[in-house]
């Protein structure tokens, strides 16, 4: 019985190791888990980073032409500007006298297809 009651001993101690054994190799997989997970956020964090650091090279280069459009676009539209008020000054008095002559100036005269009758 004796021989027994050892057996059992050594079986429940080695299920206990095993268990043990079970245990540690759960928390490792566990912190190997998490560290993957870490790295793989650092990985897309750097990803990122990079890939937003391109873009803003892309659009400051784009931006920066836009700008310069931007910019001879005003130029080009205050140039009309300018042009359109010197050509409105310059023609002004003329145009003010021929439509008051037009206004001003009647010479009442029979439509040549009235027909007098009598």
């Amino acid at each position: 019985m004796t021989s027994q009651s050892q057996g059992i001993q050594q079986l429940l101690q080695a299920e206990k190791r095993a268990k043990d054994k079970l245990e540690e190799a759960k928390k490792r997989k566990g912190k190997r888990l998490k560290q993957a997970k870490e790295e793989a956020t650092a990985e897309v964090d750097h990803y990122r980073l990079q890939r937003e650091k391109e873009f803003r090279s892309k659009q400051t280069s784009v931006m920066g032409s836009q700008g310069n459009l931007s910019a001879k676009i005003e130029e080009q539209t205050r140039e009309t500007v300018q042009n359109l008020t010197s050509s409105y000054h310059k023609n002004m008095e003329s145009m003010m006298k021929r439509l008051l002559s037009t206004i001003c100036d009647i010479s009442p005269e029979v439509h040549p297809n009235f027909r007098h009758t009598a």
